[in-house]
C-alpha cells in the first residue's frame, strides 16, 4: 500500500526505543513531513526492527543509535547507524547470506530475510553503507518514492 515511510519507520523505532536500555541514546532525523512509498507495513517494519535490534546487540546495550530519512524526486534513503563493534569490509556481503552470524547466539537469518524483503518484495536496495571496527556501522535502505 501507499504508506508514509517516515510514520512507519518512526513507529518501529519508537517501539524499540521504549523497550531498550536507557544507556542507548536514540535519535531520529528527517527534514520532511511525509515521504510515500509502496510498502508492506508489517514486512518493512520487521526489517527496521531487525536492523535496530542488531545495532543494539552490536553496542552491547550502550551507545548511540541514529535513524535518518532523506529523499529526492525518485528515491528514499533510510540510514540506521550505531556506535557498536563494527565489522570488516570482507563481512559486508557475507552478512546477508543465510546462516552467517557474528553473534554467539543467532541463526544468521535476520539480515538475509531483510535483504529478501527489501530487494525482492519492495524492489529496493539494502547495503552496509560503511562500518569501522570499534566505531560503528551504518546500513542503508533505498526505496522508490511515489507522489
Amino acid at each position: 500500500k501507499k504508506l508514509d515511510i517516515i510514520a512507519v519507520t518512526k513507529n518501529a523505532y519508537e517501539y524499540l526505543e521504549y523497550r531498550s536500555s536507557k544507556q542507548i541514546s536514540f535519535s531520529f532525523h528527517t527534514s520532511e513531513t511525509n515521504i510515500y512509498s509502496t510498502i508492506n507495513d508489517e514486512l518493512y517494519s520487521w526489517v527496521i526492527e531487525n536492523l535496530i535490534k542488531n545495532a543494539i546487540d552490536a553496542m552491547l546495550g550502550k551507545g548511540e543509535l541514529t535513524v535518518g530519512i532523506t529523499s529526492d524526486n525518485t528515491k528514499i534513503v533510510i540510514h540506521i547507524s550505531d556506535t557498536g563493534k563494527g565489522m570488516t569490509k570482507s563481512q559486508f556481503k557475507k552478512i546477508f547470506k543465510p546462516g552467517f552470524t557474528t553473534k554467539k547466539r543467532g541463526w544468521g537469518l535476520g539480515l538475509s530475510l531483510s535483504k529478501r524483503i527489501i530487494e525482492d518484495y519492495h524492489k529496493g536496495k539494502i547495503v552496509v553503507k560503511n562500518s569501522e571496527i570499534n566505531v560503528g556501522t551504518t546500513f542503508e535502505i533505498v526505496l522508490d518514492k511515489i507522489a
